[in-house]
């Protein structure tokens, strides 16, 4: 066999120029040879389904990553099971410097403890959105000497006690993220302030902490990112402190801070001449002269979103004067935004590559053409609602900005199939969103699957003109889709449907409202798009069990699904929340032909993996206290509607 004349150390190097899973997939699949280069050399898993996870980590020896967001449900006695062989020389646990445990509800303080122990390396953890963690989980993470890096976002049983355990155990802490986690006062971030000196990223987004949180914080000397994202009591007294303290501060995240006014934010501008990102989006409701003469000094500034304030022409001119490195701007919502505005900060800002103008609806095409003729490295252009722009804008953008890859077209009336072949020149397009654009048809987004065939990620909710035609050019031209929204196209029937199962690589499907869509469609979809694993069938009253049958066979990745008012029996419901063992949120709203019985049997046989729930609020009072008390003890949230 020619292969054979191949060193290890030669399809070593091979290997690791691979760059995605699906062809590292393949490469194990060749022979004997490779599938050992790959298990001695891959560093990072992401584990799909827990009943292959003692399997993978017996097979891989040096990862140095492992994320277990995904997996059903990691429970403590999952971790008894994965560390069955810790007590090995060889044990997978000797290079694992990052651990994900993302929405892992399940595991708990004993669990944890027990993974984080058997790490010596660990650095970095993340256990945002496991919502039950409280003190006694936050005392295990503590035991971890050497974490450098910590996400606890919405952990809502910590308080202050278990952020103090961090602080002390966890000195050496250099990015902390404790969003939503509403227990946590000023007392826990002065503690954490006091032991945690090597913090570089701290984000206290949501909390009610005060401006004797800021008194602390400023004490930080290494501090770069500070976010504060819609915390109600913070306000100007509290930034005054952050003007002569964080002396590494490079961005700020004030956004949503309704007590903060233009006095506050010209005290930070003014302590840090080193700013690159200012985010004061929705802060206050006029940008004062005073905030854009202070912006002079910035002389690094390249990222800036003030959303939802009110500008003037002479704010642009400001920004075009002062702020020549800007790379990324945010105007959404903001009131005041002109062509002539626009045409004055693309003069001098040349330099920018996203722009959001989301809901500015008096920019013209004019405002557009300047802005593609002026920033030809443009990558990101939001345009939601927008409704004055038409076909000339998107000839511009596509005769200028071809290294374009994200445009949001959302509800703009103006775009039609011409504007779509002019548009189909960018052919580096990742991202389009085409939702509420009801001039466009099959023939423009034929055009833009012939041409833009690396998109991964397409809307078109609401587009009540694609039918059929449109998704077989869609299947042929975009083999890449990961995302698509199909939504309320209501000339979509079962043969269009059909099409999308040749999208291989479709993980994220929404389909809600397709009244002609039948079990038939669906049966193809479950069929070709096995990497399907966020659906969304609410009001495709059509589907009954026989496509749901479909669905929970051929629809093993499955981790999302919403099946509201759907034609689903006991039997179907039963089916597909029993069999698709790696669901985690299920939405079962109005599904009239499923009993109580059949609740309670469906609920039981998904009961240990399930994450969120969202039922009709009657079942409250019907469904056995057993069942409800089991689905909370094992960390499920139910949403009642």
């Amino acid at each position: 066999m020619l292969l054979s004349v191949f060193t290890e150390d030669l399809l070593v190097r091979v290997y690791i120029k691979l760059g995605s899973e699906s062809d590292r997939k393949t490469w194990r699949l060749v022979c004997k040879d490779f599938l050992r280069v790959d298990s001695v050399t891959r560093r990072s898993l992401r584990v799909l389904r827990s009943e292959f996870l003692h399997g993978l980590l017996s097979k891989y020896k040096n990862l140095d990553t492992l994320d277990l967001t995904v997996c059903p449900r990691i429970e403590d006695a999952t971790v008894s099971v994965m560390l069955s062989q810790a007590v090995n020389s060889v044990s997978w646990t000797r290079w694992v410097t990052r651990l994900v445990l993302s929405r892992a509800s399940g595991l708990r303080y004993g669990g944890l403890e027990r993974l984080v122990g058997a790490c010596p390396c660990l650095e970095v953890l993340d256990v945002s959105y496991c919502w039950v963690y409280g003190d006694r989980e936050a005392w295990a993470i503590s035991s971890v000497r050497g974490l450098r890096e910590l996400r606890m976002d919405k952990c809502l049983g910590v308080s202050d006690v278990g952020l103090a355990k961090i602080a002390v155990g966890c000195g050496k802490l250099e990015r902390l993220s404790l969003k939503w986690c509403m227990e946590i006062s000023d007392l826990g971030v002065d503690l954490l302030c006091k032991k945690c000196l090597e913090l570089k990223s701290l984000d206290v987004s949501y909390l009610k902490v005060t401006s004797e949180s800021l008194r602390s914080i400023a004490s930080l000397p290494k501090l770069e990112l500070l976010a504060m994202v819609g915390c109600p009591f913070l306000d100007d007294y509290g930034l005054q402190f952050l003007e002569h303290g964080c002396p590494s501060l490079q961005a700020i995240d004030v956004s949503r801070c309704g007590c903060v006014s233009s006095s506050g934010l010209i005290s930070v501008v003014r302590g840090h001449r080193g700013l690159a990102m200012l985010n004061a989006g929705y802060c206050f409701s006029e940008l004062s002269a005073m905030v854009l003469y202070s912006l002079k000094d910035l002389k690094n500034l390249n990222t800036i979103r003030i959303d939802g304030a009110q500008v003037s022409d002479s704010s642009f001119q400001t920004f075009s004067t002062n702020c020549k490195s800007l790379v990324e701007i945010g105007l959404s919502k903001c009131v005041g935004v002109t062509n002539m505005g626009i045409m004055q900060l693309v003069y001098g800002c040349v330099g920018l590559k996203i722009v959001n103008l989301t809901c500015c609806r008096f920019i013209t095409d004019e405002a557009i053409s300047a802005l593609a003729n002026s920033c030809r490295n443009l990558v990101s252009l939001k345009l939601e609602a927008c409704d004055k722009v038409t076909e000339k804008s998107l000839d511009q953008l596509g005769s200028c900005c071809l290294q374009l890859k994200e445009l949001d077209l959302t509800d703009c009336c103006g775009v039609n199939d011409k504007g779509l072949k002019y548009l189909s020149r960018c052919s580096e397009l990742l991202s389009l969103k085409l939702g509420l654009c009801t001039n466009i048809s099959d023939k423009g987004l034929a055009y833009i699957a012939h041409n833009c065939t690396k998109i991964s990620e397409l809307d078109l909710y609401r587009c009540t003109s694609i039918g059929d035609d449109g998704l077989a050019a869609l299947s042929s031209g975009f083999k890449n889709l990961m995302k698509l929204n199909l939504s309320y196209c209501n000339g979509v029937t079962d043969r269009g449907v059909q099409y999308i199962g040749c999208l291989g690589e479709l993980s994220d499907l929404e389909m809600r409202g397709l009244v002609n869509l039948t079990s038939e469609g669906l049966t193809a979809v479950a069929a070709g798009c096995k990497k399907l694993s966020d659906l969304d069938l609410k009001h495709c009253g059509k589907i009954d069990d026989s496509g749901f049958w479909a669905l929970s066979y051929y629809s093993r990745n499955m981790r999302q699904i919403n099946m509201s008012y759907c034609a689903v029996s006991d039997v179907g419901l039963c089916m597909v929340l029993g069999n698709l063992t790696r669901l985690q949120d299920v939405k079962l709203v109005h599904l009239m032909n499923v009993t109580v019985k059949g609740f309670e049997l469906a609920l039981r046989a998904c009961c240990v993996r399930i994450k969120k729930a969202k039922l009709i609020g009657s079942l409250r009072f019907l469904l056995s206290t057993e069942i409800l008390e089991t689905l909370h003890a094992r960390g499920c949230k139910i949403r009642w509607e």
